[in-house]
């Protein structure tokens, strides 16, 4: 394929680089992709709002940009990932766009609803993605069987799998190692990745449509809100969990997660959950 795959033309670059808070250098390099995933798992916290408020989770360029750069909001996979690669994309990155199957530590095969991204330099694939929530990688990572990285105070690991064909991104957990998620190698496209968002922003088996959902990876802490328990996890993997009243949240978001709402959202989020 030829000309734009993510839109990274209709990109305000500046814009975005300013949200996320990167100053450094422009390069399609390592050390630029190192710095972008950092930067943009850093500044922009993974959530669900718009699903609970009622309200479609819209996937145009224009519309990601509105909601995660101007307005100062966050996003579940689709939405950062595809910013992010619209970024990759005009900064001279060659991006590819996969598909998963999220594990979480069962063997239950689910069906193909994550999104995340490949990148070529120099010869090697990278596995970068910025739109998995809590437990998300804070640096690109190989994609080479048997790697092992450790990223702030987490290890996270890529597998090959045999049987499956699947290649497999894991963490390291207290007990041992911990699936993520599989994927393959088949390119996905902005397309399919709207076929998936329409099943995962409405199905009521969807993890997403009956809760509010979200989530921040740190170097040394990972926080979480689901419906109303916040649950703080450290790297000796003590957890801190409490119950939020519903006039927390607005509060909470924008502290903890750095999601700003604006007045209007901020009550419709407290009305819903103070039903």
């Amino acid at each position: 394929m030829t000309g734009s795959t993510w839109g990274g033309d209709q990109l305000d670059l500046d814009a975005y680089l300013t949200r996320i808070g990167y100053e450094g250098d422009r390069r399609p390099t390592l050390e630029t992709l190192r710095g972008l995933h950092a930067a943009h798992s850093d500044s922009l916290g993974f959530e669900n709002i718009e699903i609970v408020l009622g309200r479609p989770i819209l996937l145009d360029l224009e519309a990601l940009q509105a909601k995660m750069v101007r307005q100062r909001r966050g996003g579940y996979c689709y939405e950062q990932n595809l910013l992010y690669a619209a970024a990759l994309e005009r900064l001279g990155f060659r991006v590819r766009g996969l598909g998963a199957r999220i594990r979480m530590g069962e063997d239950k095969v689910r069906p193909v609803t994550h999104a995340l991204l490949k990148v070529e330099l120099d010869g090697t694939d990278w596995i970068t993605d910025v739109g998995f929530g809590g437990e998300a990688l804070l640096a690109p990572i190989p994609l080479r069987d048997g790697v092992e990285e450790r990223q702030g105070a987490w290890t996270f690991g890529v597998v090959h799998e045999k049987e499956t064909e699947a290649w497999v991104l894991r963490s390291r957990h207290a007990d041992g190692w911990f699936d993520l998620y599989a994927f393959g190698a088949e390119q996905r496209f902005p397309v399919d990745y709207t076929v998936f968002n329409h099943y995962i922003s409405t199905h009521p088996r969807s993890p997403f449509t009956g809760r509010i959902v979200v989530q921040k990876p740190g170097p040394e802490l990972r926080s979480t809100l689901v419906g109303r328990e916040l649950i703080r996890t450290r790297p000796d993997w003590s957890r801190e969990v409490r119950e939020v009243a519903p006039e927390e949240i607005p509060g909470l978001l924008d502290t903890e997660f750095g999601i700003t709402l604006s007045a209007a959202d901020a009550e419709a989020l407290v009305a819903t959950y103070g039903r």
